[in-house]
């Protein structure tokens, strides 16, 4: 055999075979396993984190899995404030949707419903349920001392007042429209608002929220109001609220509260009692307990229907008269 024969017939088909075998030898996973590990992240191989992400990842199963189940839930979903949360691309799938509230849902999914592997409102602790709506909802001064309200130190939770999937109201998500809502537990509230002389609750033009702020407030009765508790009054009775040259001391001391009853009274003005004079003589005695001056001696209380208020007219504060006559 020629030289130039022996070079087609076995060399050329051998450097062909063995260039093949070490392109294979390359693509093989254990050659691949031998690279040092930069070289296989540059190859596509996710790192620790990475993978650790992508598994938290495929918890997620997205609203769409839901409607499969809870389809009449879900159609609800959709015509509450709620479904903004499925345009928010910032938080991820962690604040979208169903799984926003109730968590990574592809264990429930994949359980055949095991509610166990979900977050369920329905058997979760108050503290539970306000901590898991909180996580949202902490922020702005409504919220912001829910934890130190009332209703939190009571043990309610925000499913007391709200549904998310069952509302009556379409503000706020209510279980019942106010003051129905709020007489669940402030029964004694309806007596008073039934009263001759009340605030007008009970015709709707006045909500128990005006007033008072169900979330916390940093005074009693969890007022919208400063210490004197007379600025959540002045929301709708602007002229009582001055600053007067002359100022009722009550007033900027006790608040309105010294005189009138906020709820409801039988007395016209919602005023504590019915004879004005015997209420003012209250504070205005010769007694040494009230630092108000006593009534001078040509007032007659023998006139028994003569009000204080028929030539002290300006009895919130005055502007002109230390004595509000004017």
């Amino acid at each position: 055999m020629s030289t130039l024969q022996f070079t087609r017939t076995v060399v050329i088909p051998l450097a062909l075979a063995l260039s093949l075998g070490l392109l294979y030898d390359h693509a093989t996973p254990a050659r691949a396993a031998n690279l040092p590990q930069d070289v296989t992240k540059e190859q596509g191989a996710p790192s620790k984190a990475a993978s650790g992400q992508l598994a938290a990842a495929s918890k997620y199963a997205g609203a769409d899995e839901c409607k499969v189940c809870h389809d009449d839930i879900y159609k609800n979903f959709e015509s509450s404030p709620h479904w903004k949360t499925l345009q928010d691309k910032r938080g991820g799938e962690s604040k979208q949707g169903c799984e926003g509230c109730h968590g990574p849902g592809r264990d429930h999914i994949d359980g055949g419903g095991d509610k166990t592997k979900i977050f369920s409102f329905k058997t979760a602790s108050a503290k539970a349920v306000n901590e898991r709506c909180l996580e949202c909802h902490a922020s702005g001064k409504d919220h912001a001392n829910f934890s130190r309200s009332a209703h939190s130190e009571n043990n309610l939770s925000c499913l007391s007042c709200h549904s998310s999937h069952h509302a009556a109201t379409d503000n706020f998500l209510l279980v019942k429209a106010q003051p129905q809502l709020c007489y669940t537990c402030h029964l004694k509230m309806k007596a008073q608002f039934n009263m001759p002389f009340h605030h007008r609750v009970e015709e709707g033009l006045v909500k128990c929220a005006d007033c008072h702020n169900p979330h916390g407030g940093f005074i009693g009765k969890q007022l919208r109001s400063a210490a004197a508790r007379d600025s959540v009054c002045f929301t709708c009775h602007v002229d009582k609220q001055g600053p007067f040259v002359f100022e009722h001391q009550p007033v900027k001391v006790e608040g309105c509260e010294s005189c009138h009853s906020p709820h409801g009274s039988p007395n016209p003005h919602l005023l504590k009692t019915s004879n004005l004079n015997i209420f003012c003589l209250k504070c205005h005695t010769a007694s040494s307990f009230s630092a108000a001056s006593g009534t001078p001696d040509f007032h007659n209380q023998a006139a028994q229907y003569q009000a204080c208020t028929i030539c002290h007219v300006a009895i919130h504060g005055s502007n002109f008269d230390r004595h509000f006559l004017k």
